[in-house]
């Protein structure tokens, strides 16, 4: 009788092992490419992944911090099971195999829309720096080699008429260490294209005795525009945005989308998408540019790389025509 109750609780234990083996083989991994711990890609991916997780049977998420956009594009280019968060600019470079993705495109779709981007040009009082002339002679961190602040920053400063290479001493400093760097006063400026508020940016205005300075790029985006494709915009970060701000900052802009793989199954696109639209109040709470993902942003004019067929089955069905 021993035996026999040995042997069912052994048989038992190994149908149980076997089921959590197949169960864990059925398991899907997602990573979401994100960006450094300074920007707001990294918490916002960490609540992306946190949603799918929740929400989606069978499906495990993580949200991986990387360079950027640049890095992002990459990931999904090697890996179509993969998501990626990623500046309009870099995308489009990656699509048409140019810039950073000169060594092949990347068979990028749009899966949604997600907030704008402003372009940052941070210094302080202490520094001098007021205009886009006063980099002239300076240390001036660009952004790190993955990202696409780095390309966006190359291009303002190809419009302000300045060389990146002759007319300043570059860094290439992702946005937590640009902020310590012009703290501890190792740089005299540094880029950044992100969402607001960016922590980064605001432990600079925040910090004792610093008096944060926010350089205008708006009025080089016609430039922009003309030689690259007429993706930017013009906006604001407005006054008071971070600790030390005193007045509106006139800004170039450029979309953030959510970008995939081309052969991602129609069906992942589409549950991915739904819950982000639907869950959006949980994102929110992570970040506030969440607020963003909206049905009526969902626009071709947003975003010159096609939708998703995924993607666009969701948002159409909700009265989108993409």
């Amino acid at each position: 009788m021993r035996k026999t109750i040995h042997l069912f609780a052994s048989l038992t234990a190994a149908a149980v092992m076997f089921a959590g083996g197949a169960a864990l083989a059925q398991q899907q991994t997602i990573a979401i490419g994100t960006g450094g711990t300074g920007g707001v890609y990294y918490p916002l991916g960490g609540g992306m992944a946190n949603v799918l997780s929740k929400y989606l049977p069978g499906v495990q998420a993580t949200a991986e911090v990387t360079g950027g956009s640049v890095d992002n594009l990459k990931l999904i280019a090697t890996q179509p099971g993969q998501i990626g968060l990623s500046m309009v600019d870099a995308a489009l470079d990656a699509a048409d195999g140019t810039g950073k993705f000169a060594s092949g495109k990347v068979p990028v779709r749009t899966l949604m829309i997600l907030y704008p981007n402003r372009m940052h040009v941070v210094s302080t009082a202490a520094r001098g720096v007021t205009k886009m002339a006063d980099l002239k002679g300076k240390r001036v961190s660009t952004g790190s080699p993955g990202s696409a602040t780095e390309v966006m920053a190359f291009r303002v400063i190809e419009a302000a008429g300045l060389d990146r290479d002759k007319d300043m001493t570059r860094e290439r400093l992702g946005v937590a260490e640009s902020g310590n760097a012009l703290k501890d006063g190792k740089i005299d400026a540094f880029f950044w294209v992100g969402g607001l508020p960016t922590a980064a940016v605001t432990d600079v205005g925040a910090t004792p005795n610093v008096k944060i300075a926010l350089v205008d790029t708006a009025e080089l985006v016609d430039k922009m525009n003309a030689k690259y494709s007429p993706i930017y915009s013009k906006g604001a970060i407005p006054a008071k945005t971070y600790p030390g701000q005193d007045k509106d900052n006139a800004v170039a802009v450029v979309q953030n989308i959510l970008v995939a793989n081309a052969n991602m199954p129609d069906d992942v696109a589409y549950n991915i998408v739904k819950l982000f639209i639907e869950k959006k109040p949980e994102l929110v709470a992570v970040h506030r540019e969440a607020e963003n993902f909206d049905l009526k942003n969902q626009l071709k004019e947003n975003s010159p790389i096609p939708f998703h067929p995924g993607a666009a089955k969701y948002f159409n069905e909700k009265g989108a025509k993409l």
